[in-house]
């Protein structure tokens, strides 16, 4: 008896080539990345060799001094710094949202929606209207100075907000969110059998931390230190704001160089600069193992 012959199964490559339907979905999304993200990014980029005349104006005369005042010690400062501020928001936020994404992560159905929910409600009010309810909050005649004299009448208004406390509780207020809810993927895949095995075996809460649960949900911390850490170098709205101007980091230096001195191509330069910073960041992550690269 003759069988019909079996039918022959496309290589895993041809199975995985995009179609043009899947092409025309993905059209939207590539030209909103074109227009929004690559033509203003090349259009920095031609800014940064650029020179100004005495009006501000771009002058299109091929130069590198822009670059040549980045590597200045007061802008390498500027840029240290502001890593530096990225830095430990980043890890203030890890800290913070680790048992936050874990208790919502372990929760039941019900409760795990409603602890969701409350991570997204601060989103449902406007940046700004959060910034200066801190501000509020933080300054002499606040709530903060109020509570803290009433347990200690003795030590009086302090000064919290212009401060680099004020610039980094901004900063960590504002990003948190952005480290609970990745690490929160994570930790809702994680295997409870894999935790009761370690117990079974011996392996007290100290152990299977770093053993399984750390190695784990390293793709979703490493997904919020992205999230975090990038935003974080070039935010100018919080320094501003709760930190009165006192702390530059590199996002002020870059808006003052585009509105108040009128020197695009230098704050060009900047610009470019800082993505160099995020490039460098992406690659990092990407060489600690295959966690960063999953993430």
């Amino acid at each position: 008896m003759d069988l019909p012959p079996l039918a022959t199964v496309p290589p895993a490559a041809d199975r995985r080539t995009p179609s043009w339907r899947a092409w025309l979905l993905l059209g939207p999304l590539v030209a909103w990345l074109a227009v929004f993200v690559v033509a203003p990014s090349l259009l920095l980029l031609v800014y940064s060799f650029c020179d100004r005349d005495e009006l501000g104006r771009v002058v299109f005369d091929f130069t590198w001094d822009n670059f040549r005042r980045v590597l200045e010690p007061v802008y390498l400062g500027i840029f240290a710094r502001s890593i530096g501020y990225a830095a430990l928001t980043t890890g203030l936020c890890a800290v913070l949202g680790f048992p936050v994404a874990w208790c919502i992560g372990r929760a039941g159905p019900v409760w795990r929606q409603r602890l969701l929910l409350l991570v997204m409600v601060p989103f449902w009010t406007s940046f700004l209207i959060r910034t200066y309810a801190w501000i509020t909050i933080l300054k002499q005649e606040g709530l903060a100075n109020a509570l803290l004299q009433s347990v200690a009448p003795s030590l009086g208004p302090l000064d919290l907000l212009y401060t680099p406390f004020a610039v980094v509780l901004g900063l960590v207020y504002a990003y948190l969110p952005f480290m609970i809810l990745p690490l929160y993927g994570s930790v809702e895949k994680l295997d409870g059998a894999l935790l009761d095995a370690a117990h079974d075996l011996g392996a007290g809460p100290w152990r299977v931390f770093p053993a399984v649960v750390l190695p784990l949900v390293l793709p979703g911390l490493a997904a919020g230190m992205l999230l975090v850490f990038v935003p974080a170098i070039a935010m100018f709205a919080i320094t501003d704001l709760m930190g009165g101007a006192r702390v530059p980091l590199i996002g002020n230096v870059i808006q003052n160089q585009f509105l108040a001195a009128r020197d695009w191509p230098f704050g060009s330069a900047l610009g470019v600069a800082f993505l160099a910073v995020f490039a460098v960041s992406y690659l990092l992550l990407r060489r600690l193992g295959p966690w960063g690269e999953e993430a």
